[in-house]
């Protein structure tokens, strides 16, 4: 099969490797689409939130279909369309441990989740990034249309945020440099979109002076992490979804108590994906213009190049065929 493998820092190759072979009580998934994060990119370069070691196969993101089941496997079928979680336990999938960036790979029955009918591999490909999202979205509470809610950073996260915030009412503003990228945020429901350079006086006029409601930070920049503060009113939440390993930057700490901020992170969303799969179903968001470049397998490593270009790539998917293979595999 082919495999998408990072055998170094540095160093991804595209190798063929032997098919996994699975246990009694483990699952075979045919990838059909897999994205690429800037989580990836920092893997390759040899930085993560947890230890990991190479050689490591990538995938996180990713949508498949069943393609053979050990023989204790009960309640999916073979080409049950699946999506799986990536927090398992201490590991990460796709970090950790070995993930979705190949024709073929392993999972255990209950990471896994049938992904509803209506939603392609692409849609479903994209439920984790939306999953965080939506984890953001719960986490600050109660989103409705009474809020001004902010989104900093229109990366793929932002942009799911931006999406989920529309639907659940919120009047979204997404404060964003790239003009391409609040281009997309309207197409996914922003009310306003704005430059950094004015957001600040726009937060202000849009809010009548109080500021905003909720303000979801997901550049993961330290000095923009800061500005969450700012922008935020008095008794308003926040909620820290961007990712920054080391860095730092000043930032107004007594804001937190003077305005008496709710204030949370995120990372990941663990126990959340059924409802994320039943938000997404139930709401028919449309998350199209997140995917801006597909790739076959071979070309994965024009994947991740793409993936270090963010002036024109907002999510690049590897797209992968490979067949069933049908009865149950004892071992």
């Amino acid at each position: 099969m082919k495999a998408l493998q990072f055998t170094a820092q540095d160093q991804p190759e595209v190798l063929e490797l032997a098919t996994p072979e699975i246990a009694r009580d483990e699952v075979l998934i045919a990838a059909r689409r897999v994205g690429v994060c800037h989580s990836d990119i920092d893997l390759l370069e040899g930085r993560y939130i947890i230890p990991f070691s190479y050689p490591i196969i990538p995938g996180h993101e990713w949508s498949g279909q069943v393609a053979a089941l050990g023989s204790d496997v009960t309640g999916f079928t073979v080409g049950d369309t699946v999506v799986g979680e990536c927090v398992i336990g201490d590991d990460h999938f796709g970090f950790s441990i070995s993930g979705a960036g190949a024709e073929y790979f392993v999972a255990k029955p209950a990471w896994l989740h049938k992904v509803p009918s209506g939603l392609s591999f692409a849609d479903a490909a994209l439920v984790e990034p939306f999953s965080v999202a939506y984890s953001a979205l719960m986490k600050v509470g109660n989103v409705n249309a009474s809020d001004i809610l902010v989104v900093l950073g229109a990366g793929p996260i932002g942009l799911a945020v931006t999406a989920g915030a529309a639907a659940l009412g919120a009047v979204t503003v997404v404060v964003e440099p790239s003009e391409d990228r609040r281009v997309a945020a309207t197409k996914l429901g922003a009310a306003h979109t704005v430059h950094p350079d004015a957001a600040a006086e726009f937060i202000a006029d849009l809010s009548n002076g109080r500021g905003a409601n909720v303000v979801i930070e997901c550049s993961g920049r330290p000095e923009v992490m800061a500005l969450a503060l700012e922008y935020v009113a008095n008794r308003g939440r926040v909620c820290y979804v961007g990712i920054d390993v080391g860095r730092s930057a000043p930032a107004k700490l007594g804001l937190i108590q003077s305005k008496e901020l709710a204030i949370t992170g995120v990372i990941g969303s663990e126990g959340l994906w059924p409802a994320t799969l039943r938000f997404l179903a139930n709401t028919k968001i449309d998350l199209s213009p997140l995917i801006t470049n597909v790739f076959a397998a071979a070309d994965a490593l024009q994947a991740l190049e793409s993936a270090h270009s963010p002036q024109t790539t907002i999510k690049a998917h590897i797209e992968f065929d490979a067949p069933l293979l049908g009865d149950p595999v004892p071992r």
